[in-house]
């Protein structure tokens, strides 16, 4: 029993780490937005990826890195990350990281009802109602309404619309296909797509525009390699509450980098989001702990 909470600790922590990854990532990204052009991040961020992956898996597993069923479904996934990636770097250009990450946030309460609609899951009223309260925490910070209010503030709904579309097919995929050859064709994908912008983008960069973009491939890589160790030492149910943490940690390197301190408003918008979407996972998790002592009684 003991080991099997140390593992979960050790599971919770990895992931905190990840998120802290994640939003020096998205900093990184925002301080970027407007001094590289997008197509320049893509190409970069998609390239490490490439690099790194073959780096580090290529040894070991040679061609077998390239075997996958379903390779439209593979283009179709990196085609959606790239659009995630590219909607989060454009929408970070009009507004703070806090508020940004914030918004992402609502990809799990999507998911939920993107699963109610095509998948014919059953989800309780106050899953409903966890939702509901998710996007009424979301109006709250973009405040449509408001006299300084930007449409490029919507961008960030799209972004949670690709992600939720993003994890879905990633959840399809991985019944078939191993982690790292998704990873692989996600960066092939993400570094042929950029490269056909590439030429009519091209910038020469000062150095420390350069340092910037090795830092957004060294802090994705560092996440999504951190947040794989944590979910293959806990489940997802006892994780995915800890994934918020991510917007504390924006909200600080927002206020330390770029000196933005959320207004009331914004703060009431991201707690809201934030304990709809808590609260969504542990109902999540708890529903499905039923079924499963019905289905199994002895799992009990």
């Amino acid at each position: 029993m003991r080991t099997h909470t140390g593992a979960h600790e050790r599971g919770i922590a990895l992931v905190i780490a990840a998120v802290a990854f994640f939003a020096a990532l998205d900093t990184t990204t925002k301080f970027l937005s407007t001094l590289v052009p997008v197509a320049m991040v893509m190409w970069f961020r998609y390239l490490f990826q490439v690099v790194s992956t073959v780096a580090t898996l290529g040894p070991k597993r040679g061609r077998a890195l390239l075997h996958t069923r379903h390779p439209w479904l593979q283009f179709a996934r990196g085609v959606l990350l790239l659009l995630c990636s590219v909607l989060g770097f454009l929408s970070l250009k009009h507004m703070p990281v806090g508020e940004f990450t914030a918004i992402l946030m609502l990809t799990p309460l999507l998911i939920t009802l993107l699963a109610a609609r095509s998948l014919g899951e059953r989800v309780s009223p106050l899953r409903w109602a966890c939702v509901g309260g998710g996007f009424v925490g979301a109006l709250v910070v973009i405040r449509p309404g408001a006299a300084d209010f930007d449409w490029a503030l919507l961008m960030p709904l799209a972004l949670v619309a690709c992600n939720a579309a993003f994890q879905l097919l990633t959840g399809r995929l991985a019944r078939t296909d191993d982690a790292g050859t998704m990873h692989f064709y996600t960066g092939c994908v993400g570094v042929a797509l950029s490269s056909l912008a590439l030429p009519f983008a091209w910038q020469t960069l000062p150095g420390p525009h350069w340092a910037a973009l090795l830092l957004i491939g060294v802090f994705s890589t560092l996440g999504h390699f951190l947040l794989i160790l944590g979910y293959g030492r806990a489940p997802a149910a006892t994780l995915t509450p800890f994934l918020y943490f991510q917007i504390a940690f924006a909200a600080l390197a927002g206020w330390l980098v770029f000196s933005h301190a959320p207004d009331l408003w914004s703060v009431v918008g991201i707690a809201v989001i934030a304990v709809c979407g808590a609260a969504g996972t542990w109902l999540s998790g708890r529903e499905q702990r039923r079924v499963v002592a019905v289905a199994d009684p002895s799992a009990g």
